[in-house]
């Protein structure tokens, strides 16, 4: 089941980065000085982590709880949690 509260902020959040992405397409269109452009691109990469951290805070309260009431599901939750791990050090 799908809290629409949360996925409404994951949306909103997702949005709100796709239009940060755009602006730093029109300023690199428009030639704009390079550390405008970093700062926009540094922006844009705090924004997507911060939405990572909110959407792994919803898995880890959500589907993550529930898989580890069931012995079934232990494993399954053990091994993504180590592979959005092992993502998000590379």
């Amino acid at each position: 089941m799908v809290d629409q509260k949360l996925k409404k902020r994951a949306v909103h959040r997702a949005k709100i980065i796709r239009g940060q992405l755009d602006g730093l397409i029109k300023a690199i269109e428009k030639e704009k000085y390079c550390p405008e452009l970093l700062e926009q691109s540094l922006s844009i990469q705090r924004s997507i982590k911060s939405l990572g951290a909110f959407l792994l805070e919803n898995h880890l309260r959500t589907h993550v709880k529930r898989q580890m009431q069931s012995k079934a599901n232990n494993e399954k939750a053990v091994k993504e949690l180590i592979r959005i791990y092992t993502l998000s050090n590379k």
